[in-house]
């Protein structure tokens, strides 16, 4: 069976603060979507990237990932206004010949090949769809707005209304590996924006598994972010893990 992994890597990240699109900021001198693509390429059941760039940018995204060394066939195409649109048509540029489809975020730069391996090995295993996900580290509480006070200022209070066990709780992660007719079905029949693909699909009411995630596949999504992952290269360069 033929697996394939989808990038969309369209979006601007504005949290990030000014600058290039977030796929295309640097981390240790090299591009976030680079480590991506590298991390899903070095993985021995992958063997096709494809990634969405912004309309605009595909020529430069082409132009970037011919410098580097990745290691396994990339296609760019030009993504859309949303997430979705961009995995939608990552999605038709598909070759006929891919059975499975991984879907990774760029802003996950550091997830190691050997847990893109394990959500496309679970998927080849014969499960629809597959996520990687690690549980909880804080503890969670639902809040409602609360009343303001005569004289308050700054933001508005909340009240914690209730505190949520976390042992049934999951933070998912990406890659996330799905059957390609289940994907290309669930994105068909898509009535809503959703934050993960896996979403997309549990509204079709088909099952998601869940597999162990990694610490190293957290989301850059903050400055701070930032400073932890190039904190996380320096320990792999002194491992001799790069």
């Amino acid at each position: 069976m033929t697996v394939a992994a989808i990038v969309p890597a369209a979006g601007r990240g504005d949290r990030l603060g000014p600058g290039q699109p977030k796929a295309l900021r640097t981390l240790g001198g090299v591009p976030m979507l680079v480590h991506a693509v590298r991390a899903l390429s070095r993985a021995r059941l992958v063997d096709l990237v494809v990634v969405a760039a912004p309309p605009d940018g595909v020529g430069e995204v082409k132009a970037l990932l011919a410098l580097h060394d990745i290691g396994a066939e990339v296609l760019v195409v030009a993504g859309g206004a949303e997430r979705q649109d961009s995995v939608a048509r990552a999605l038709e540029a598909l070759p006929p010949a891919v059975d499975v489809v991984l879907v990774h975020d760029a802003a996950r730069p550091l997830a190691p090949s050997e847990l893109v391996d394990a959500v496309a090995g679970a998927v080849l295993a014969g499960h629809i769809a597959v996520v990687p996900g690690v549980p909880m580290a804080d503890t969670v509480k639902r809040i409602a707005p609360g009343e303001p006070r005569d004289g308050e200022r700054g933001p508005r209070s909340e009240l914690v209304t209730e505190t949520v066990s976390r042992s049934d709780l999951r933070c998912i992660q990406t890659p996330q590996g799905f059957d390609r007719a289940v994907l290309a079905k669930a994105h068909a029949m898509a009535d809503a924006t959703l934050t993960d693909d896996a979403g997309l699909v549990e509204r079709l009411g088909l099952p998601v598994v869940v597999v162990a995630g990694s610490a190293e596949a957290f989301k850059i999504t903050r400055p701070i972010d930032l400073l932890l992952a190039e904190a996380v290269l320096l320990e792999r360069r002194a491992n001799g893990a790069l």
